[in-house]
């Protein structure tokens, strides 16, 4: 099988090397298309539900909503974990399944259970499962702040313009708005005026509530809203619609108030007889510091699985672009926090350490090796090596992150040897072709097929050693997984090209039997290397004279 591919390699070598010239050039555009993050997807599918239960308190919240949601969601399949979080105002559950689960059916079968979250008090919204997010969701947080808009004019704008146009943008799971004052009508009253004007408190509530279209108190007429009805005449049917008058806190201090005791007395009296009306929010639980001690929005921003940290960024940051120009008055700081500065710092110092290290692997191959045509051969089988592995992973749709990286980098100390290894013995067996009479055709074949079959027993140790990684489970095993796949994908494409591309380079760079220098007067080493094995040379001969103490 061996002798069959390097003989084919050789006889097509032109062939081969343009394959590789068009893998070279495919790889590097390949490798800057695909997507970037910091790590790997290292946490297992979790499905978060949260319930948002305004006015309860956090014991309240954990009594009547968490606990009855995880007594629901228990029996759920594939769930390795539960946890749960419960605040002023907001119940969260948090499923962690299975490694391998798939995440769409998972949220399918909590989505099947929360169908029966029936039992929660009415005052809690209904439950709802939050969009897939990364290990690293939180990729961006801009800061909104204004010296001309009301902070509920700006929440409003930030609630119904802003998020939604930021959650459209592709790869964005949610957007969280920090320090949001959403615009309500309130009603303040005092103690001492109820008691002067004989009303009650119940009254007052019963007033506000029954004036407007829905009302989350079930001893409340607006808590079972009726439908307007129609009127119907010869040929047609009208439909009733309920208009409310209510708009401002002007509208609502005209609402009558009813009791017992105003009854009884024949007297009438409104909501602003007795009480404050007025535009406001409801309280903050926690706030947004945006500069210098002025409140404001933050808004945080995640993202999907996988997705590609760099561009999302940039589409967001377009998104904000065009939301400026029809926000006057309004500051957007969308530098607070941003990811991307730190892969692209990353990607900059990569770059430069790729740089430095191409050049000094140039220098190691050609200080150990004399002959400009080897050492060429080499620098060129490490670059197509790695790109053919990049090329693989992007086939694959892995995203290239620090474990990715890490694990090219380890791979690359075998594809070094490797390229330098099989250059060094095709070197020698074609300064002695002299002697012998063959063709550079057939020595070249010859020791490539003797070459490869020791090196196939190494490459496999290698890849034995690189297994456990894919049994350990866990986050470690997440963590480490991509940087063994990688190692793997660049030592395999080291082999493949040593069985293709190594040979035909060097028949192509070949010098004719009549051009090659005597082996008396071609120096078989350069100075370094020469010294370099002497000293090897010594060292081995006593490692393999007493095994015993290598082995221990």
């Amino acid at each position: 099988m061996f002798h069959w591919i390097i003989d084919s390699s050789l006889r097509f070598r032109f062939l081969v090397s343009s394959f590789a010239a068009a893998l070279v050039a495919f790889g590097a555009f390949q490798f800057g298309k695909m997507p970037v993050d910091v790590f790997p997807e290292f946490a297992p599918p979790i499905v978060e539900v949260q319930t948002e239960a305004v006015g309860l308190s956090a014991e309240e919240v954990e009594s009547m909503i968490t606990y009855s949601l995880e007594e629901l969601l228990s029996g759920v399949p594939w769930i390795e974990s539960t946890r749960s979080k419960s605040v002023t105002g907001l119940s969260s559950v948090l499923l962690i399944f299975k490694r391998g689960t798939d995440i769409l059916k998972a949220r399918q079968m909590v989505q099947e259970r929360l169908a029966l979250a029936y039992t929660l008090p009415n005052v809690a919204t209904p439950p709802v499962i939050l969009q897939p997010m990364s290990a690293t969701s939180r990729f961006m947080m801009v800061a909104l702040s204004s010296e001309l808009i009301e902070p509920t004019e700006l929440s409003l704008l930030a609630r119904w313009t802003i998020k939604p146009k930021l959650v459209g943008v592709p790869g964005v799971s949610n957007v969280s708005v920090w320090g949001q004052r959403l615009r309500q009508l309130h009603v303040h009253f005092d103690p001492d005026r109820l008691r002067d004007a004989k009303v009650m408190q119940e009254d007052i509530i019963a007033a506000t509530g029954d004036a407007l279209w829905v009302s989350p108190l079930t001893f409340l007429k607006a808590s079972s809203p009726g439908s307007g009805g129609w009127i119907d005449n010869s040929n047609q049917r009208l439909g009733v619609e309920h208009a409310m008058p209510i708009e401002t806190p002007e509208d609502m201090a005209k609402i009558a108030v009813t009791s017992p005791h105003l009854l009884l007395a024949g007297r009438s009296m409104s909501l602003g007889d007795v009480a404050e009306t007025t535009f406001s929010h409801a309280p903050v639980i926690g706030d947004a510091v945006v500069s210098n001690g002025r409140s404001g929005l933050m808004l945080v921003i995640e993202k999907f699985p996988g997705t590609n940290t760099l561009e999302v960024t940039r589409n967001v940051e377009r998104a904000l672009a065009e939301l400026k120009r029809g926000l006057p008055g309004v500051k957007v700081d969308a530098n607070v926090f941003r990811l991307a500065d730190y892969v692209e710092e990353s990607i900059s110092n990569l770059t430069t350490a790729l740089v430095i290290g191409a050049a000094l692997v140039m220098l190691v191959i050609a200080a150990f090796m004399s002959h400009w045509r080897s050492a060429l051969v080499g620098v060129i089988s490490l670059p197509v090596s790695l790109l053919a592995a990049v090329i693989a992973l992007r086939l694959t749709g892995t995203t290239i992150n620090t474990m990715i990286l890490a694990g090219l980098v380890v791979a690359l100390g075998v594809v070094i040897d490797s390229a330098v290894v099989d250059m060094h013995r095709l070197r020698e067996r074609l300064r002695q072709r002299r002697e012998s009479g063959e063709s550079a055709f057939a020595v070249i074949c010859a020791t490539t097929v003797q070459t490869q079959r020791t090196a196939i027993y190494a490459t496999l140790i290698v890849a034995l050693a690189a297994l456990p990684i894919f049994f350990m489970g866990g986050v470690s095993g997440a963590f480490f997984e991509p940087l063994a796949t990688a190692y793997l994908l660049a030592v395999g494409a080291s082999m493949l090209v040593a069985l293709t591309l190594t040979p035909a380079l060097t028949l192509l760079l070949a010098k004719p039997a009549g051009e090659e220098p005597n082996e008396s007067s071609a120096p078989a080493r350069s100075g370094i290397g020469q010294r370099i094995e002497n000293r090897y040379a010594g060292l081995l001969e006593r490692v393999v004279d007493a095994p015993q103490w290598a082995i221990g």
